[in-house]
């Protein structure tokens, strides 16, 4: 057993979700959303490379010498898989290491609201699922494609850095891809999946301009791309994607992101009653008034069609964190400090909560 596998083998005992290796600290672990140590041995620095070299391909060190930066996979057979990430920092190499769950949970587990299906049994267009990093998108993202691999005959092709969840064969096809590994680029591997028929595109991440582009132009083309932003809310995600491209391109941009724009669901972890975590989703789906509001540039009107047709599903954000105050799910201080009309909730708190709140 590599000599770190007992350290995420003792996170994992302890209920923790992450991993952080940084020289000159011990090694911490993130559990219940607090970062707590592990133990007390502090990590210098041929420790930390030999941990980290012992799990790496020579390949890929030399790359992560080189770049400074790596992402990888990581697992422990039978245990658990891990996504990982090596980086520098002031005081040398460091890495952080996430759990991804070894089964898939599914809609029911995960609890999802059930309008997420409706974006399943889509044929063609853009699905953006957005929250900040650890908020759960991967997880959410692995249950609609297990929903799909479960219910509807498709041709799938997943491009992520790293492959997160390994999906068993069901009714669909399902390619995995890992940048790095598979192919040189999310770039790259979007210009191949072209050639490939697939039905559904799978994209860890939009983050480069050219990404956007091409899976703008494979929605449009006919085919539903599923990807994930660091936003968190519709308006902010749609702004995002418009602002990536240079002011001369925006507004072919908006044109075309109009026309095949076909969901956007932002997702926030808060801390459940009594522990753990649940999440909360703004929804955006298709709307009649939505292409135009997108192609006019009028953002903020997307939260006005969310709220007018909570009947087809959608919601705000803050309308789900005060579903969930209502049902005893979260705390009324969890919700106000996630919301974006802090009014809403400050009626709720308690006398004097208010003040390590802000």
């Amino acid at each position: 057993m590599a000599a770190l596998d007992h350290l995420l083998t003792a996170m994992l005992a302890q209920g923790g979700s992450d991993l952080h290796l940084t020289i000159g600290l011990p090694p911490k672990i993130r559990a219940s959303g607090a970062l707590v140590p592990l133990n007390d041995i502090i990590l210098e620095p041929p420790a930390m490379e030999a941990l980290l070299k012992e799990i790496c391909p020579a390949k890929r060190w030399e790359e992560f010498l080189e770049r400074k930066d790596l992402d990888l996979a990581h697992e422990i057979p039978g245990v658990a898989r891990f996504r990982a990430n090596f980086l520098y920092n002031h005081w040398g190499q460091a890495a952080v290491f996430r759990q991804i769950p070894a089964k898939i949970l599914s809609f029911d587990e995960l609890k999802l609201p059930a309008a997420l299906k409706k974006l399943c049994h889509l044929n063609e267009g853009l699905v953006v699922v957005t929250g900040p990093t650890g908020s759960g998108k991967s997880t959410t993202l692995a249950a609609m494609i297990d929903y799909i691999n479960t219910n509807l005959c498709k041709h799938i092709i997943t491009i992520e850095d790293p492959i997160e969840f390994v999906h068993p064969v069901k009714k669909s096809v399902i390619v995995h891809r890992e940048v790095g590994e598979h192919t040189e680029s999310f770039g790259a591997a979007l210009k191949g999946a072209m050639r490939h028929d697939p039905d559904i595109l799978l994209l860890g991440e939009m983050r480069e301009m050219e990404t956007i582009k091409l899976a703008l132009g494979c929605a449009s083309m006919g085919m539903l791309v599923f990807g994930t932003l660091h936003t968190n809310n519709a308006a902010k995600t749609v702004d995002r994607i418009i602002n990536t491209f240079p002011g001369d391109e925006q507004n072919q941009v908006r044109v075309m992101l109009a026309s095949c724009l076909s969901g956007v669901v932002a997702q926030l972890l808060c801390k459940r009653i009594p522990t753990g975590r649940c999440a909360v989703h703004e929804i955006l789906l298709t709307h009649e008034a939505l292409p135009n509001t997108i192609r006019s540039g009028q953002i903020a009107n997307i939260k006005a069609i969310i709220e007018s047709a909570g009947n087809d599903g959608m919601i705000t954000m803050d309308n789900s964190l005060m579903a969930r105050v209502k049902d005893g799910t979260i705390e009324p201080k969890e919700a106000y400090m996630k919301s974006a009309n802090k009014a809403l909730f400050a009626p709720l708190l308690k006398p004097g909560e208010l003040d390590g709140a802000h």
